[in-house]
C-alpha cells in the first residue's frame, strides 16, 4: 500500500494575531519550545509517507518558508518532495482535487492520501501513526474516510460527526455531519457517545475520491482536471495560473463530497490532538503556576490570576489583573480577557479595514532571498536589515521615488548598480539613485547582513519594477526586494 501525506499549509490565522498574520500565518509561528505547527506536521508526514513523498498545497508565498523548514528534517529527501502552488485561496475541496490528481499522475489510483493541515499539533504519535493505518485501511476499500477526535468537552467551536453501523473495533459508517452545534447541544453529544469532533483530517483513495468527486462536486473535478492539464505538472515545483484557477468553485472538501457520499467512515482517533484555534488554547499549552498564570517569556505577575502572558524581547509586568491575555511582539500588543478570545479576529478586521501593515506583516518580513526586519520608519526615511541567505539573489530592480544606501554588516554581496557590476565587503558602502537599476547577490556560503537606509518622499511597496527575478515576482507588487 503506497500512503503519499498531503498538507494542505495556508489560512491566515487571525485569532492567534499578532503573532500569526497574513505575511506568516499559524502554521510558522513558533510554539513555547521553539519549533513550528508546520515543522511538527511534516515531521509527522515522513513517518507515514511509505515512498518518502509528502504533497504540500500552499502559496507562492509560502513555498519558501515550507521548503525551507522541510529541508531541515534530517529525514527528508527535498527532492522527492512536491508543492502544489495556489494563486489564491479557493478552500479545501479545490485543493485536495488537484493533490489527488497529482498523486494520480505520480501512484495510480491505488495510492492513498492522507490529508492533514499544517496547522494542527498531535501528541503521542504513536498513536496517530496506528490510526492512520486504520483509516489508510478503510480507504483502501473504498471509504472516504476522516479522523474523528474523542470528545474531551463539549466544545462549541469544531463541526461534530455521529457514528453509525460499526465497521469494525475501531472505525463506523459516517451517518451525520453537524455543524457547530450550541453549548446545551454539544454536552448532549458529548454524553451521547455517539459523536466525534470533525478533525479536518482524512484518508482517500485517490481513485475512488475522484469518482466521488465526479458524483456529488462536478464542477469541482471539471475544473480541477482543467487547471490541472493546462499547468506543468513535470516539475517538483507546480505552479497554477490565476485565471483557470479562479474558475474552480470556493468550497470546502466537507460540503462538496463528504457530506453527501455514500460510502463513508469515520475512524476513532484517541491521539492528542489540537487545532489551537485561539490564544485561549495556545495558553493550556504552557504550565500555569500557583496562581494559576501561564507564562512564556520573561514576564512578572504581581496580585494576578489566571492571565496567560506571551512576551516577545520586552519584559512585560501585569499587576492586579485576573483573567487576562497579554501577548507582545515588537510592533503590537494584544491584551484581552480570556473570555474573548475569539474576538481577535475582530481586531484583524478592523486592521484590514485601515490597509494598515500590522494586518499583514511583522517588523520582520520573510523572502525566497532571506528576510528583512523594519528598524526605523519615518516620514523622509525608512531603515532595514537585510539577511540573504548563501546563494540567494534578490530581484533586478529600479524605484522611482526613493534612493538607496546599502552598508555591508557581515560577509560579501555581490552588487549591480546600473551597468557596474563589483564585490561590497563587510563595512563598506554603495548609493543607488532614484531610477537606476541595482540588485543584490550572495554568491558565498554564510549569510550575508546589511543596513538599508531608504531616502525620499515614498516607501511603500508597491514603488517596485522588476526586470529580472529567479522566483517569478516579475508581476508581483507586494514584494519588495
Amino acid at each position: 500500500m503506497k500512503i503519499i501525506p498531503v498538507i494542505l499549509s495556508g489560512g491566515a490565522g487571525t485569532r492567534l494575531w499578532p503573532v500569526s498574520r497574513k505575511a506568516y500565518p499559524k502554521p510558522f509561528m513558533q510554539l513555547a519550545d521553539g519549533k513550528t505547527l508546520a515543522e511538527l506536521t511534516f515531521d509527522r508526514a515522513l513517518d507515514i509517507a511509505t515512498e518518502g513523498e509528502v504533497v504540500t498545497v500552499t502559496s507562492r508565498d509560502y513555498y519558501f518558508l515550507c521548503k525551507d523548514i522541510y529541508k531541515k528534517n534530517k529525514k527528508c529527501d527535498i527532492d522527492k518532495q512536491s508543492f502544489l502552488l495556489e494563486p489564491i485561496g479557493r478552500n479545501t475541496a479545490p485543493a485536495i482535487a488537484l493533490a489527488a490528481l497529482q498523486v494520480q499522475k505520480a501512484h495510480g489510483d491505488d495510492a492513498i492520501m492522507i490529508v492533514m493541515p499544517s496547522d494542527h499539533l498531535i501528541k503521542n504519535i504513536e498513536t496517530f501513526n496506528k490510526t492512520v493505518y486504520q483509516a489508510a485501511e478503510l480507504a483502501a476499500k473504498g471509504y472516504l474516510t476522516t479522523f474523528g477526535i474523542f470528545p474531551t468537552a463539549p466544545e462549541t467551536g469544531y463541526g461534530y460527526i455521529k457514528a453509525g453501523q460499526r465497521l469494525n473495533d475501531h472505525a463506523s459508517v459516517i451517518e451525520q455531519f453537524v455543524e457547530k452545534p450550541s453549548l446545551e447541544v454539544a454536552e448532549a453529544y458529548v454524553s451521547s457517545g455517539e459523536y466525534s469532533w470533525n478533525s479536518g483530517m482524512f484518508a482517500f483513495q485517490v481513485g475512488s475520491l475522484i469518482e466521488a468527486m465526479q458524483k456529488t462536486a462536478n464542477e469541482v473535478m471539471t475544473q480541477a482536471k482543467a487547471c490541472f492539464d493546462s499547468t506543468d505538472t513535470n516539475n517538483s515545483q507546480v505552479e497554477f495560473e490565476l485565471k483557470q484557477f479562479m474558475q474552480l468553485p470556493d468550497i470546502s472538501i466537507d460540503y462538496a463530497v463528504m457530506e453527501k457520499a455514500d460510502k463513508r467512515a469515520v475512524v476513532d482517533s484517541r491521539f492528542d490532538w489540537n487545532d489551537i484555534g485561539s490564544w485561549n488554547a495556545m495558553a493550556n499549552l504552557s504550565d500555569s503556576d500557583e496562581a494559576g498564570n501561564r507564562i512564556e517569556g520573561k514576564a512578572i505577575t504581581v496580585d494576578s490570576k489566571n492571565c496567560y502572558i506571551r512576551a516577545g524581547d520586552r519584559l512585560v509586568a501585569v499587576v492586579g489583573v485576573n483573567d487576562l491575555m497579554v501577548v507582545d511582539t515588537t510592533d503590537a500588543v494584544l491584551i484581552a480577557h480570556k473570555d474573548k478570545s475569539q474576538g481577535v479576529k475582530d481586531v484583524v478586521q478592523f486592521l484590514k479595514a485601515k490597509d494598515h501593515e500590522a494586518a499583514v506583516f511583522h517588523k520582520t518580513v520573510h523572502r525566497p532571498w532571506g528576510s528583512y526586519t523594519i528598524l526605523e520608519d519615518e516620514d523622509d526615511c525608512k531603515v532595514k536589515r537585510l539577511i540573504v541567505k548563501p546563494g540567494q539573489v534578490l530581484s533586478l530592480q529600479l524605484h522611482h521615488k526613493r534612493s538607496e544606501h546599502w552598508t555591508v554588516v557581515s560577509g560579501t554581496a555581490k552588487v549591480r548598480v546600473g551597468d557596474d557590476e563589483f564585490l561590497l565587503e563587510a563595512n563598506k558602502s554603495v548609493y543607488i539613485p532614484v531610477e537606476t537599476l541595482h540588485r543584490l547577490e550572495n554568491p558565498t556560503d554564510t549569510d550575508i547582513a546589511l543596513i538599508e537606509v531608504q531616502c525620499g518622499s515614498y516607501f511603500g511597496e508597491d514603488d517596485i519594477e522588476r526586470f529580472e527575478d529567479i522566483y517569478g515576482r516579475i508581476d508581483d507588487k507586494q514584494a519588495n526586494t
